[in-house]
């Protein structure tokens, strides 16, 4: 099939926007590539350090004749995603000296998790602890006596903070290895409902503790389709994992198999054998057009439009939404998973999953088929699927059809024809939308603004019950110079309650939502944003706004809004504790959500 002319324009558009910027990174990384790992030239003094604590790999590193493997991990206990990691590094330094070779874990990483800090002073760190964990694996990485880099890394800042600092050392091959969702609980339609239940009195504490605790309830990813899991579904599309391998089980046979054959996958990439295959090669712009082309096919986390931005410009790739509206214009949503569908990602891998999505779009032509990937030239080897056949690693292809059409449907038969995001534009600034789980009947919404300052002033509103009526419920000042940007999913269940009610409602903000976004439309990341005298700064009670989806606008419908002043927060509360008082750098260097709202060039 013929690449579709709207992928074609709009990776072309990318390519010469990106022409010198891209030039630069990569003339950087050829340089890099000439000068080489550092371990051949390390004084006896510094090479020692380097392997003193390595054990049985300690003369194979002093000797510097075979690659060895960094290891940047997130590992965590906290984390369900990240706790499987544990384990992971005795894995593959088995691997490493299966290949003759070695690996060392690098350096660690920060890994916080956004559940638990929603709508708490902590998920103000959120966002720019994508930028952190970048940094923190840049250091991991500065001695410079890897050949290769393994990064173990699932959820929602980390993966893109990892890919962000992969390419900073782009000259090296890089493989990312997931964990792997947890097995299915409760399922995440009746979780939501308890928890709707629980924002309007009905329920207490107890009641919804049982239910949350149902839902996560073991190790690994959480299995609704938000950030964490549209992160592996890039990784695959992007070809930075083995093929098949982001929905596998934490701690089966399967898995840790997956683990090491990266880990040697990685060590056969390097400059020292004849299949180089460096990171900066494989994030091409037409890799970030396939993972693109999969968000929208899938429905995935309106984070991802500030990531995919941030992680793209780290490899001098210039993306902008206008280039996210178009390509969700051309792909069809393929799938339905919690929360645009009642199932998780445990029952869409099994109903064919990222293989079966990426033969069919590759058959319609939206994806770039020839892309360079950790498993070979070609997207063609992401349609087959990993088995254990006499305990050893293989692939098969992929069943070749949807096993669940409820759940996943063909390209030319799919639950709508366009993808699930939207740009808006118009008087009120630029943003974005998730339509995939929102009701074609709530697409456009009309009514007067409540214009709030921070999330806590809507919740005190709807538990005074002063959210009547149809509405546009305005929450300013949550950008990233404002405060960080954090996600705002803990205003959901009280929105899902008020449209539940039969009211016309919609959010408007210049911060957050979530990867879980779901039914009530959210106009999100407005820029520019209220602390920058954007016109949301200028919005008061009662004023007529218009959120249209269909047309993709974002209009001020009362007259002279924009000739007034813009208002201006006292935002003092916002700077201090849970150690926000030490990112007030991040906070005066961020750039727009539009840039990506990242302190690198921003």
């Amino acid at each position: 099939m013929a690449l579709n002319d709207t992928v074609r324009r709009v990776t072309d558009r990318i390519i010469d926007r990106s022409r010198e910027t891209r030039r630069a990174h990569l003339d950087r990384m050829a340089a890099a590539r000439e000068a080489g790992p550092a371990r051949a030239h390390l004084s006896c003094s510094a090479l020692a350090h380097a392997v003193a604590a390595s054990g049985p790999d300690k003369d194979r590193l002093a000797k510097g004749h075979t690659p060895n493997l960094g290891i940047v991990t997130a590992y965590n206990d906290m984390l369900s995603a990240h706790q499987p990691f544990e384990r992971f590094p005795d894995l593959i330094r088995v691997a490493a000296r299966d290949s003759g070779a070695t690996a060392q874990v690098a350096g660690g990483v920060p890994a916080m998790c956004d559940g638990v800090t929603q709508g708490f002073s902590g998920m103000e760190l959120s966002l720019f602890s994508r930028d952190v964990i970048a940094l923190s694996a840049s250091v991991a990485l500065s001695h410079n006596v890897f050949d290769a880099a393994v990064f173990l890394g699932v959820c929602d800042k980390i993966v893109p903070g990892l890919v962000i600092a992969a390419q900073a050392f782009g000259h090296l091959p890089a493989v990312f290895l997931p964990a792997g969702p947890m097995e299915s609980g409760l399922p995440n339609e009746e979780k939501a409902k308890v928890r709707q239940r629980y924002a309007a009195g009905e329920i207490g504490r107890e009641e919804l503790m049982a239910a949350e605790m149902a839902a996560y309830h073991g190790p690994g990813t959480c299995t609704f389709y938000g950030t964490a899991n549209t992160n592996q579904m890039l990784m695959e599309f992007m070809g930075l994992h083995l093929p098949g391998a982001s929905f596998v089980h934490p701690n089966t046979p399967l898995r840790d198999a997956l683990t090491q054959a990266g880990a040697k996958r990685a060590l056969a990439l390097t400059a020292l054998g004849n299949d180089y295959t460096p990171v900066c090669e494989v994030l091409d712009e037409r890799a970030f057009v396939n993972g693109i082309v999969g968000l929208n096919a899938t429905g995935g986390s309106t984070n991802l439009l500030i990531h995919l931005v941030a992680m793209a410009r780290a490899g001098g790739i210039l993306l902008d939404w206008e280039d996210f509206a178009e390509l969700s214009e051309v792909t069809p949503l393929m799938a339905r998973v919690y929360p645009n569908g009642l199932a998780d990602v445990n029952h869409f891998h099994a109903a064919g999953g990222f293989g079966f999505m990426i033969g069919e779009l590759l058959d319609a032509g939206l994806l770039h088929p020839d892309t360079l990937t950790v498993a070979g030239r070609g997207l063609h080897h992401y349609t087959r699927e990993p088995v254990l056949r006499d305990g050893e690693l293989t692939w098969r292809d992929g069943a070749g059809r949807s096993l669940n059409d409820r759940i996943l449907r063909p390209a030319g038969d799919p639950f709508q024809p366009t993808g699930g995001l939207k740009r808006l534009t118009g008087s009120l600034g630029t943003a974005v939308m998730k339509v995939s789980a929102v009701a074609p009947e709530h697409h456009v919404v009309e009514a007067p603004a409540r214009v709030f300052d921070d999330q806590d002033q809507v919740k005190a509103a709807f538990k005074a019950g002063n959210l009547s009526g149809d509405l546009v419920v305005v929450v300013r000042f949550q950008g990233p110079k404002a405060n960080g940007m954090p996600e705002l999913h803990s205003l959901t269940p009280i929105l899902s309650i008020l449209q539940g009610r039969g009211q016309k409602v919609a959010l408007v903000t210049d911060g957050r939502m979530s990867g879980a976004s779901g039914k009530v439309p959210a106009a999100i990341h407005v820029c520019p944003e209220a602390v920058d005298g954007g016109p949301i700064a200028r919005l008061r009670d009662g004023d007529l706004v218009r959120v249209d989806a269909q047309a993709g606008r974002l209009e001020i419908l009362t007259p002279g809004v924009p000739d007034r002043p813009a208002a201006v927060a006292d935002l003092s509360a916002h700077q201090h504790g849970t150690g926000r008082e030490l990112f007030a750098a991040f906070r005066h260097a961020v750039g727009s959500a539009d840039r990506g709202a990242s302190i690198f060039g921003g």
